[in-house]
């Protein structure tokens, strides 16, 4: 006869909790924003390391600064040139989103806009660590050239067989992994330096 096991934990889904999943879930949506707003939302996030939907939701889930953007808005110039773009957002986001749009009388594309424009001081200082980055890249190909220079004089005093050649070796192989990895890091950010 199988002994039945009782529960470790008994876990009850409230209706909070289940409303509170149905709000994490993710729904498309489309905007209508400015290339620069585009370009900025997706930079950052590919600088970040981070999904669009979660910098989306973070931007759009702060409904203070929704309500103080539809207090100011002003104008939303149609002079300007706006592409339909479509975002997978939370719906919780979206629906706050909705809200503040309606009780504001202020159009979704401007919250949305606005809201993406308090992002490029961040944008701004990406752009300097990338700067910098670059710097130290070229640093460190100096130092791979160097290293790689100082093993080829320890294979050739020492031979292959020696174990401190062996140790730079493995050294080197580090290094140049490490390279390859700060490299890549580099081409990512690349993006940044045209915004």
């Amino acid at each position: 006869m199988v002994e039945k096991r009782k529960p470790f934990i008994r876990l009850e889904i409230t209706e909070e909790t289940t409303a509170d999943l149905r709000g994490r879930q993710s729904v498309r949506t489309t905007f209508k924003l400015s290339e620069r707003s585009i370009d900025a939302l997706s930079i950052l996030a590919s600088q970040l390391g981070i999904k669009q939907k979660s910098l989306f939701d973070h931007l759009i889930q702060d409904t203070q600064a929704l309500k103080v953007i539809a207090k100011e808005f002003d104008d939303f110039s149609s002079r300007m040139h706006r592409i339909a773009k479509t975002y997978v957002v939370s719906r919780k986001s979206l629906e706050s989103l909705e809200r503040v749009s309606m009780q504001y009388d202020t159009p979704r594309d401007a919250l949305v806009e606005y809201s993406i424009e308090r992002i490029l001081p961040l944008l701004a200082r990406e752009k300097e660590k990338h700067k910098k980055r670059k710097l130290l890249l070229e640093e460190l190909h100096g130092y791979l050239q160097n290293g790689t220079k100082l093993l080829q004089q320890a294979e050739k005093d020492l031979g292959q067989d020696d174990p401190v050649f062996l140790e730079m070796l493995n050294m080197m192989r580090v290094v140049k992994n490490c390279c390859q990895g700060v490299e890549q890091c580099v081409t990512k950010g690349n993006k940044i330096e045209n915004f």
